[in-house]
C-alpha cells in the first residue's frame, strides 16, 4: 500500500464529479497523491492508503455504482481511513437539517457502520433543470426542491482540508 488516495464518486449529472474533483485538489495541495475516479472504474484499492467515496443522492438513494462500490469493497475499505460524502439536497440552510439528519442511505447503512468511516458529510448539490429528464423534472416539482447551484465551495474544501490534514498526520 503506497501514500496514495483515492477520491471515488457516482454522479448523474455532474455535479457530485465537480465536488469529487476539488477534494481531490484539496487533498493534493497538501502534498498527497490523489486519483479521482468514478466508482464504475474502480477495480483495486490495493495501491491506496485512504478512501474518500461520496454520490449524488436522489430520494435517499445514492447512485448505484457508488453503492455497489462501497459493498462490494467493503473488505478493502474496512482495512483503511475512509470517509463518505453525499450531495444533493438544495436550498437554503444546513443540508443535514433540510433532510431532516439524513447522511446516508438506510439500506447502506449496515456496511458503513462496519467500515467504521472517520466522517460522513451531506453536501449541497446543484440542480440544472436542463440536464434532467422528464421524470427527474416532475419529482423536483413535486418535492419542491429549488433548482440551482447551492454547492458550498467553502465547506467542502473545508471539509477536504480536514481530510488532508487526518492523512498528513498519518
Amino acid at each position: 500500500m503506497s501514500d496514495r488516495v483515492l477520491v471515488v464518486y457516482g454522479s448523474k449529472h455532474g455535479a457530485t464529479a465537480e465536488i469529487a474533483e476539488v477534494i481531490g485538489e484539496v487533498i493534493r495541495g497538501a502534498g498527497l497523491e490523489v486519483d479521482v475516479q468514478p466508482a464504475a472504474s474502480v477495480k483495486d484499492l490495493a495501491p491506496y492508503a485512504a478512501v474518500v467515496l461520496g454520490s449524488a443522492a436522489y430520494v435517499g438513494r445514492w447512485q448505484k455504482e457508488a453503492a455497489r462500490f462501497l459493498e462490494s469493497q467493503e473488505a478493502g475499505l474496512v482495512q483503511r481511513p475512509v470517509w463518505l460524502f453525499s450531495s444533493g439536497p438544495t436550498g437554503e440552510g444546513d443540508p443535514v437539517e433540510l433532510l431532516q439528519g439524513w447522511r446516508l442511505p438506510e439500506a447502506l447503512r449496515p456496511v458503513a457502520d462496519r467500515i467504521a468511516p472517520r466522517d460522513i458529510a451531506v453536501f449541497h448539490g446543484n440542480v440544472d433543470r436542463s440536464k434532467l429528464n422528464f421524470i427527474e423534472k416532475q419529482m423536483i416539482k413535486m418535492v419542491k426542491a429549488p433548482a440551482g447551484d447551492f454547492r458550498d465551495w467553502n465547506a467542502i474544501r473545508a471539509w477536504a482540508a480536514g481530510v488532508a490534514s487526518v492523512l498528513s498526520e498519518q
